[in-house]
């Protein structure tokens, strides 16, 4: 069967949100099918150099066949 599993976190914690996808894979034991994402930029506050250090929302979307259970 089919399904999606959605991950969201933030563009400065990337590594962070890599392991938990890598990690939700290895113990779901899905076959992976396709993964997409999406960068939504932080919503700027102004014009200041601080504004570099925002963080944006990122959406992660993993595509995954997984093993009806027999019954």
């Amino acid at each position: 069967m089919q399904q999606v599993k959605l991950f969201k976190g933030v563009d400065s914690e990337l590594p962070e949100l890599e392991r938990q996808i890598n990690r939700w894979i290895r113990k779901s034991g899905a076959r992976v099918l396709s993964i997409n994402g999406n960068l939504a930029p932080a919503p700027s506050a102004g014009n200041g150099p601080m504004n570099s250090f925002a963080a944006g929302d990122v959406l992660i979307i993993v595509h995954v066949e997984i093993d009806t259970p027999q019954g």
